[in-house]
């Protein structure tokens, strides 16, 4: 057989591999007692592909049942995230998520982005409505697109039934929502367009988590709810990433972290945080944890070691 010939029979192969069907989300998070998903974003060289690679290749020690990317402002990067997902679909054999924002899109976009995931071979998708362009204060569609993400997942289920879809929910409520009700109620509009998951912005608090958690299942809204889980591993780029997204940070963290000013200081207090987080959290009976790696490995491989996330999923398999 020629070489050429023998290249044609392996991307048949990777094709066949790529198109086999991947547990949804029901399935996912009903298999084991803890599930895990990390979230990548596309990084914009080669070298910064190569590291990111090389850092899911370590987080793949603790057997994450899915990674998501997301891509930059105002719809950048879109197709480098399908590349990004594809390869790693491809390399490591795991169900992958994309985001998917309104942000910019007219509907004949966000189908045509949808149908590119499609081919991509992409599992999943994080239905979104995206932040509001910088320095403006709310969100407006563009001619001929959609205004709530609720209208993504429904244009989603309705013509991409292959795709499971998440959404994301706030438990700390949205910056532009008017109260914590109208929140909870656009939120349930999502999962009751058909959303199989929720995962939720970061935050530094389990309290704020747990009570949107109650808050959820009082108004009906029994799908998985996932915490969102950010690792510190630098005060001041956490603070801007807070301020950002209006997650509060804790005055003890803050505190612990403006006496440790050393880079490795600042990493260990934040590990020891988020340690702590997520112990509670799963003795709180939570179906998941979804991490915000951003690109990094070493953060989120200390954080799941010491809670030992690998061994309580094995034992339980």
């Amino acid at each position: 057989m020629s070489l050429e010939w023998v290249a044609v029979f392996i991307q048949v192969l990777q094709i066949e591999e790529l198109s086999k069907p991947m547990p949804n989300f029901k399935e996912i998070y009903s298999k084991r007692p803890v599930t895990i998903s990390c979230e990548l974003f596309p990084p914009k060289t080669e070298k910064g592909m190569e590291t990111l690679i090389k850092n899911v290749k370590r987080l793949m020690t603790f057997s994450p049942d899915y990674l998501t990317c997301t891509y930059g402002a105002g719809g950048s990067d879109r197709d480098r995230t399908l590349q990004v997902l594809r390869r790693v679909k491809q390399e490591f054999n795991l169900p992958v998520a994309s985001h998917l924002t309104l942000v910019g899109s007219h509907v004949d976009d966000l189908r045509k982005y949808l149908d590119q995931a499609k081919s991509a071979g992409i599992d999943y998708i994080v239905a979104l409505r995206g932040d509001a362009p910088q320095g403006e204060s709310t969100f407006a569609p563009c001619d001929g697109g959609l205004r709530y993400a609720n209208e993504l997942v429904d244009l989603i289920n309705a013509e991409y039934q292959n795709f499971d879809v998440a959404v994301a929910g706030y438990p700390e409520v949205h910056q532009e929502a008017p109260s914590a009700e109208v929140d909870l109620e656009n939120l349930k509009r999502k999962v009751d367009a058909g959303a199989g998951i929720v995962i939720t912005q970061l935050f530094f608090d389990n309290i704020d988590f747990l009570r949107f958690r109650d808050r959820c299942r009082n108004v009906g809204i029994n799908v998985p709810i996932v915490p969102g889980i950010m690792p510190i591993t630098n005060f001041s780029q956490v603070q801007r990433i807070s301020s950002l997204c209006g997650a509060a940070l804790p005055h003890e963290l803050v505190s612990k972290l403006e006496k440790n000013e050393s880079e490795d200081a600042q990493f260990n207090v934040g590990v020891e945080h988020a340690v702590n987080q997520i112990a509670n959290l799963i003795d709180e009976g939570v179906e998941g944890l979804h991490l915000y790696v951003l690109n990094k490995s070493k953060a989120t491989s200390a954080i799941l070691q010491a809670i030992e996330v690998s061994s309580r999923i094995a034992s339980a398999s």
